[in-house]
């Protein structure tokens, strides 16, 4: 039976295999001192108190006091794996990023898949869309391009955010998760039900992570070497082929298996099957991003592939796993305000929300300091700058450089050639409300065209099976918004829901109950 273990059960045995004869290491303190004893604390006498120069103890306690780091609010639950992006088309023409230079161009490249909704501990199979986050090592610094493997959200600006998570998350009173307030909020915000469409399809349980693509979702602006710019999305389209699992194997992997994801993704790397994507992008200019029949920048809509064809652009392989899950992947941190010269975030609001969310958020619960933490350092390029000091300082804190701009000694100096690409804004500021900006044209396209008959009716199933959890007078919000796509869609969600309802009524116990003292006043009555 031990033939037949996988390589994630049998992580101590290859360990300890691949340092053959190699002895021991001496068992030390933090601060190196080797230890004689690690298994009996220093005590007055066999039973009385510990004393505090036990410092094998009290360095051994107080570090595991310390253990964790808070959980990251979103993307709790994830894996790591390494590799490399492999440029195989040129598209100079459109941007100058030195990670595409020339085809045949390879860099190192960090990967983290994960949930959204779930805490660290939560399954790996539930319905939820899926974080597929690449951190590009490239020569002129660090890009991360921090994406789903939808090529939509749930909502257009980035002020719902907050929000729209706590609705996905605990009720705060209960701490269980609550189907009126996930079902609430989508009902009451319908630009959210094109990517819960997607949800609520057979590609809202992907069979792990190797078998789904990925998206950078947001519009970016590529600059080329001229100064011309161009507005892209950008693809990973998996290799391995789309695969997802039914609601009845999901279900069953949620309770056998919660981290079957994780495992599957190690399993394969170390087993030598290394998943690959091959990378794409969507080029709009500039003046046909001002006639779309949409905002160009509307997190919660597409690109016609017809109209914009994707262009292909490399490859991305994956062939490491991690060494070690905290130092790699739980301190792996995706910032998409990381972007190298020749590509620019576009004015998509949820961009804009994200470019400080994601740094502040890694600040919290990293450190100011966070991006000399190995994983995230960009170790390609080298950092210089006017930033000293704070937690966790890793290197030489720049030495003796000056620690002000301008200086006269010689320190850092701007590169004119590397200011970011001018563009005109002539708008008026306010609070524009975008809540009607057509929600319904994509959705029903996806609907009609997209997905068989078959694909329909199991949208519509899971649909309504988890939207019965909601009051009535929420499922009725939702089901209208559902027939304002098309009234097939929301008859058919309708029509499940009143079997679950009536079900649900017939299976509700009848109860009685009277005023206490009812009887004795019955009987005073009598008489």
């Amino acid at each position: 039976m031990g033939d037949s273990r996988d390589k994630t059960t049998d992580q101590m045995k290859i360990w300890k295999e691949n340092r053959r004869s190699q002895r021991a290491d001496t068992l030390t303190t933090g601060a190196g001192h080797p230890i004689g004893d690690k298994v009996n604390l220093q005590t007055a006498g066999p039973r009385g108190p510990l004393l505090v120069q036990d410092v094998v103890f009290t360095d051994e306690m107080a570090h595991f006091d310390r253990e964790r780091i808070p959980e990251r609010v979103v993307h709790a639950k994830g894996a790591g794996a390494f590799g490399y992006f492999e440029v195989t088309h040129d598209i100079s023409r459109y941007c100058k990023a030195k990670v595409f230079e020339h085809v045949g161009k390879t860099t190192p490249i960090a990967v983290r898949f994960s949930t959204v909704a779930g805490e660290s501990g939560s399954a790996d199979t539930v319905r939820d869309p899926r974080g597929f986050a690449v951190k590009f090592y490239t020569d002129d610094g660090n890009w991360d391009l921090t994406g789903n493997n939808t090529p939509i959200f749930f909502i257009r600006d980035a002020l719902l955010f907050p929000s729209f998570i706590h609705s996905q998350k605990r009720n705060p009173q209960t701490h269980m998760k609550d189907p009126d307030m996930v079902w609430d909020f989508w009902s009451l915000r319908p630009e959210s039900l094109h990517q819960v469409s997607f949800l609520f399809s057979d590609r809202g349980l992907p069979d792990g992570y190797r078998f789904m693509n990925g998206y950078g979702s947001h519009t970016f602006k590529l600059v080329n070497a001229d100064g011309e710019c161009f507005y892209c999305k950008f693809h990973y389209k998996t290799d391995q082929g789309i695969k997802n699992l039914s609601v009845e194997e999901a279900e069953r992997l949620a309770s056998a298996n919660p981290d079957y994801a994780i495992g599957d993704l190690f399993n394969a790397i170390a087993n030598g099957n290394f998943p690959s994507w091959t990378f794409y992008i969507q080029v709009m200019t500039f003046e046909q991003a001002e006639n779309f029949q949409f905002n160009p920048f509307d997190l919660t809509k597409v690109w016609s592939h017809k109209e914009y064809p994707l262009i292909p652009v490399g490859k991305m392989v994956l062939n490491r796993n991690p060494v070690n899950y905290f130092a790699e992947v739980e301190q792996l941190a995706f910032d998409p305000s990381n972007m190298p010269p020749g590509i620019e975030p576009s004015p998509d609001k949820m961009l804009q929300g994200r470019l400080f969310s994601y740094p502040d958020t890694h600040r919290h619960r990293l450190g100011a300091n966070y991006l000399q933490i190995p994983v995230n350092c960009p170790f390609r390029a080298r950092v210089a700058n006017y930033q000293r000091d704070g937690p966790m300082c890793m290197f030489d804190n720049q030495g003796g450089a000056p620690n002000y701009f301008p200086n006269s000694f010689s320190a850092p100096e701007t590169q004119p050639q590397f200011v970011e690409s001018k563009f005109r804004v002539s708008s008026d500021v306010a609070r524009y409300n975008s809540a009607d900006d057509d929600n319904v044209t994509q959705v029903r396209t996806f609907y009609t065209q997209v997905l068989n008959e078959e694909e329909r009716q199991r949208l519509c199933q899971n649909m309504a099976g988890a939207l019965k959890g909601a009051q009535l007078f929420i499922q009725k919000r939702m089901v209208e918004n559902l027939k304002a796509v098309h009234p097939d869609y929301g008859n058919r969600v309708q029509t499940l829901l009143n079997e679950y309802n009536a079900e649900a009524q017939k299976n509700t116990p009848v109860r009685v109950y009277s005023r206490p003292g009812a009887s004795a006043i019955t009987t005073s009555s009598k008489m």
